[in-house]
């Protein structure tokens, strides 16, 4: 009898051993067979690229494998499909422009036409991906192993001054806005405009745009923003908010991330940072001959009125070739997790996500464009998450959010 209960314990100790490795797996091969079947699980939403960008030039073909080395962008259907990327908030992206009727005008018209050339890219690729309006849309087209374009509107600018187009865009399929641009608009002040303040954060019109897209069911979304625009809105905003596309201040001093004070107050909200890869908002690494040939450049920039276009465009030229002249080291996987886990620590891990920027500057190493978005869950793997935090991550978090905004639009 002693020896079968000897065997027993020992067959016992040895399940439990194995179980034990198997739910803390050690090796390089176990950690990434794992993180590979959690991301396989999770509803995986990318909330900032700006690949629609490409989606008016008539030679592009998003349901075509490109290759960013080729000048192909960073996202397109069979990447997204390789990558495990479910769906992604696609940016109707425009500059920010002369604040009269004529820039508005434009304004709108581009985005008219971006809204137009979303629609037509969906409807030529209707097998492999479709337009999701709500969270539950998403997991539809998951299951239908489909991706699902949501539409983000990057830059408040082509409202103008006229509220209905708000509503407008909604009908059009836009699920946030993005307040502002890396100028001051008639909605709010910009984080990156040099000039003084318009409003001193968010404009009266802004205020009203605010309660409009509360009302209707838009996310607002604070990047771009300045720190007293940041915190207008998010009093202002009966919702939950969201930073599509922001990073952390204390690890990257730029205007363009969040201090500890801002997503203290974004966690009370209830709301949601996602973390951005351009490179800069990741990591900051010394450059002095880049640096200081940049700040002629900002100089000038500063002096531009809204209506010096053409010399603005022609800035922007230089500081792309002075940037190549000049290349910086880039921030990598683990560096943007490194990101990911101070927002954890801060203000717990159901307040962030990622939204990369792909298309419009992000791009790190390890996660150079949306095929190799699964290094990201191994890293977060190697570093203890759970399978339940990060789905949380990739987009139970940000999904979270916009049912919340869905449920106080039906309630006003």
């Amino acid at each position: 009898m002693k020896n079968i209960l000897k065997l027993s314990v020992s067959f016992i100790t040895l399940i439990l051993l194995t179980l034990s490795a198997c739910n803390n797996p050690k090796t390089d091969e176990e950690i990434k067979e794992l993180a590979l079947k959690i991301h396989e699980s999770a509803l995986v939403i990318d909330t900032h690229n700006d690949t629609p960008m490409r989606f008016t030039r008539s030679e592009f073909n998003m349901g075509e494998r490109h290759d960013y080395r080729d000048g192909g962008g960073r996202v397109d259907f069979p990447r997204m499909k390789e990558g495990g990327l479910d769906g992604a908030f696609f940016a109707v992206f425009t500059g920010q422009g002369a604040r009269d009727d004529e820039g508005n005008q434009k304004a709108y018209n581009r985005a008219i036409g971006i809204f137009n050339a979303i629609d037509k890219t969906i409807e030529k690729h209707q097998d492999i991906a479709g337009l999701a309006l709500s969270p539950d849309d998403a997991y539809a087209l998951e299951k239908e192993g489909k991706r699902a374009v949501f539409i983000g509107m990057e830059n408040g600018y082509p409202v103008g001054n006229d509220l209905k187009k708000v509503e407008e865009f909604y009908n059009r399929g836009t699920r946030y806005i993005t307040l502002v641009h890396t100028r001051n608009n008639d909605i709010c002040d910009s984080s990156t405009d040099d000039r003084k303040p318009k409003y001193g954060g968010l404009s009266q019109f802004g205020e009203q745009v605010v309660d409009e897209m509360n009302r209707l069911g838009i996310m607002v979304d604070v990047s771009h923003a300045s720190d007293e625009s940041f915190y207008d809105i998010i009093e202002r905003s009966k919702a939950p908010i969201m930073a599509s596309h922001s990073s952390v201040r204390a690890l990257s001093d730029s205007p363009r991330n969040l201090d500890d004070e801002m997503l203290k107050a974004l966690a009370e909200n209830g709301g949601v940072i996602q973390i951005c890869i351009l490179s800069s908002y990741i990591k900051q690494f010394p450059n002095p001959q880049r640096d200081s040939a940049s700040a002629v450049i900002e100089e000038k920039l500063k002096l531009l009125t809204d209506n010096d276009s053409v010399a603005r465009v022609e800035l922007y030229r230089e500081m792309r070739s002075l940037r190549r002249k000049y290349p910086s080291e880039r921030a990598n996987v683990q560096d943007a997790c490194d990101h990911i886990d101070y927002v954890t620590n801060l203000i717990g891990v159901d307040h962030v996500g990622i939204g990369t920027d792909f298309d419009g500057g992000g791009a790190i190493e390890g996660c150079d464009d949306v095929s190799e978005m699964p290094n990201i869950t191994i890293e977060l793997v190697k570093r203890g998450y759970s399978k339940k935090e990060i789905s949380k991550i990739w987009g139970g978090n940000v999904m979270r959010v916009l049912k919340e905004v869905e449920k106080v639009a039906a309630s006003m």
